[in-house]
């Protein structure tokens, strides 16, 4: 018999009741030093579980290759610290996990294949889960409830109802974690939709919904779908997301704390969707596709209750004070804020022009017509294409199939211009001076779709472009992995435009290393890193306008930051500020 297991009433843990007040917080938007600092600080607010998704496309980026599981993605040790401090855990393996996360976390490599029907079963993609699950589950055995560890409960797939109906993939799901024993109780989640509820469930499987308001009503139609399953909202949503060029999402505390207090005042069980959002590092952010293609900002701070740099916030009082009145609260002050570094100015005294350094980077492909990035092996970052114009004169690149996600193109060096995905861009106006000239486009990834039927959309040039209706040909494709941008030679700026896309380096002193915030006045867009930890992206579209700094990424006495701007700039410093911005807010 499982640890946990279910009653029409509620949850009972070895046999004794039990209410599931969870926070999620994603061990791989965090840094791994912080792990227990933002565990501690969830037992006293109250939590006596976390939630957690695993991303298969992190933890498995090479089908034939070893699981991944240090650093970042060492979820042994983040259950093992879970397990010190006293909290249960809930998992959600996915496969597909939404997250706002790079393609929904679904690998790359599966996603790119057309022939595959995603989320399905199709034996082609359920195969792949197969041997994922083969590596995964022996590493997690020892920390599910069966064995002594925290893990009460597994998700099987997630939010299923909103994208298909095949309920013989959803079954293969729920078998093959039984067949590598995993003993501990499973549950489907879906939004409070009859028709979602009834496509993404399954017989003998625990049914939980996803909401944000509305309790009362969401709760009903759990009742009425399942009466005899306990009531458990598995995403209560007390913030949300944002996307380039929109504003910051907040909600207000209050507004949450009486949701959340109805919740638990109608007995329920409840998963609050964020605890602790983080910070999309690196690549990892996702995007989303209505209409038009959105990328997600490299915040995943999301209003929660402790902020991106984990200090307690508004919702964090306020949620702790309505818990303590349907459970018992640690007799423990609420945790002060982190230290924070103190305003730092960073001078960025030299260069590195990014187009000349594409042949250092990595070997270019020479092809008839574009490949995209997924053909180059470039699963994140950008791609940089080059080839000669035939004829001079002003005439129209076409870009048949568009670009995905982003592309600045240049001729003979110089930018003529910018094509976007989101606006559907596909042709650009040119002036050529010369037969022969070169023409480059530096095409981006702005981060995979990770929710609905986009997932895995290509990236980089989709197809051929001509000039004056003439096929171009005769490309150098160069993959561009930016692993060690520490490595770049840079140089004084000497004759460089400030125009062109370049890195800029620059140091900066800290005696205690502590929290700080990013700050880019005067720069465009880009990537940074601080002693080679990759931030992830800035963009002066916003909203966001700094980038998070963990304290462990500093360490004292001299320090490195490195800028790629695309764009190019006049500025020459940046600031480490003890404040973040992350924009405009919106409240819902």
């Amino acid at each position: 018999m499982p640890a946990l297991t279910t009653t029409s009433d509620g949850f009972l843990l070895h046999g004794e009741p039990f209410r599931i007040i969870s926070g999620a917080l994603h061990y791989f938007r965090v840094h791994p030093a912080l792990w227990s600092d933002r565990l501690r600080k969830a037992r006293l607010m109250g939590l006596n579980t976390v939630e957690t998704y695993i991303p298969w496309n992190h933890h498995q980026p090479d089908p034939e290759g070893p699981l991944v599981l240090d650093g970042f993605l060492d979820l042994p040790r983040f259950l093992r610290l879970a397990r010190d401090e006293g909290l249960r855990v809930l998992l959600r393996p996915g496969p597909f996990i939404c997250a706002e996360w790079d393609g929904g976390g679904l690998p790359d490599w599966l996603t790119s294949d057309p022939d595959i029907r995603l989320r399905t079963s199709d034996p082609r993609f359920t195969g792949a889960v197969d041997r994922y699950l083969d590596l995964l589950l022996p590493a997690l055995r020892p920390h599910m409830a069966a064995a002594g560890g925290p893990v009460i409960a597994v998700q099987v797939e997630n939010e299923y109802g909103a994208y298909g109906d095949d309920s013989a993939y959803l079954k293969h799901l729920a078998d093959a974690f039984r067949s590598r024993d995993v003993e501990e109780l499973l549950f489907t989640c879906d939004q409070g939709d009859p028709g979602h509820l009834a496509s993404g469930s399954l017989p003998g499987v625990l049914v939980t919904g996803t909401f944000g308001s509305r309790v009362e009503q969401s709760l009903a139609r759990l009742r009425e779908h399942r009466p005899e399953d306990p009531l458990f909202c598995a995403e209560f949503w007390i913030g949300w997301f944002d996307h380039w060029g929109g504003p910051h999402h907040v909600r207000d505390a209050a507004d949450a704390a009486a949701d959340l207090d109805r919740l638990l005042s109608a007995g329920a069980s409840v998963n609050i969707y964020m605890f602790h959002g983080g910070t999309n590092f690196g690549f990892t952010n996702g995007a989303n596709h209505k209409h038009a293609y959105t990328p997600t900002v490299t915040s995943y701070d999301y209003d929660a209750a402790l902020t991106e740099c984990g200090d307690p916030g508004p919702k964090y009082h306020a949620f702790r004070e309505v818990i303590a009145r349907h459970a018992t609260v640690p007799d423990a002050p609420v945790p002060a804020p982190s230290p924070k570094l103190p305003p730092t100015p960073v001078k960025l005294s030299v260069r590195a022009p990014l187009l000349p350094l594409a042949g250092s980077l990595a070997p270019a492909l020479r092809t008839d017509t574009p490949v995209t990035m997924d053909e180059l092996g470039q699963r994140t970052g950008y791609a940089l294409y080059r080839t000669t114009l035939p004829a001079g004169g002003d005439g129209v690149l076409h870009f048949a199939r568009g670009v995905g996600d982003r592309a600045q193109v240049f001729v003979d060096g110089a930018p003529v211009g910018l094509l976007e995905s989101e606006r559907h861009d596909a042709s650009l106006p040119v002036r050529v001076p010369r037969p022969g000239a070169t023409l480059e486009v530096l095409a981006e990834n702005m981060g995979g779709v990770n929710y609905g039927p986009r997932i895995g959309a290509p990236k980089g040039l989709l197809g051929p472009v001509s000039f004056n209706g003439t096929d171009l040909t005769g490309w150098d494709c160069h993959p561009l992995p930016l692993d060690d941008p520490g490595a770049v030679p840079f140089a004084p700026p000497g004759e460089t435009p400030a125009t062109v896309p370049a890195f800029h380096r620059g140091t900066f002193d800290v005696g205690t290393p502590a929290d700080a915030f990013l700050s880019l006045p005067g720069w465009s867009k880009g990537q940074a890193w601080i002693n080679g930890f990759h931030l992830g992206r800035y963009w002066n579209r916003g909203p966001q306008r700094t980038l998070y700094v963990p304290a462990p990424v500093l360490r004292p006495g001299s320090n490195e930051l490195v800028l790629l701007e695309l764009h190019g700039t006049t500025a020459t410093r940046a600031l480490l500020t003890d404040t973040p911005d992350l924009g405009p807010e919106n409240t819902w």
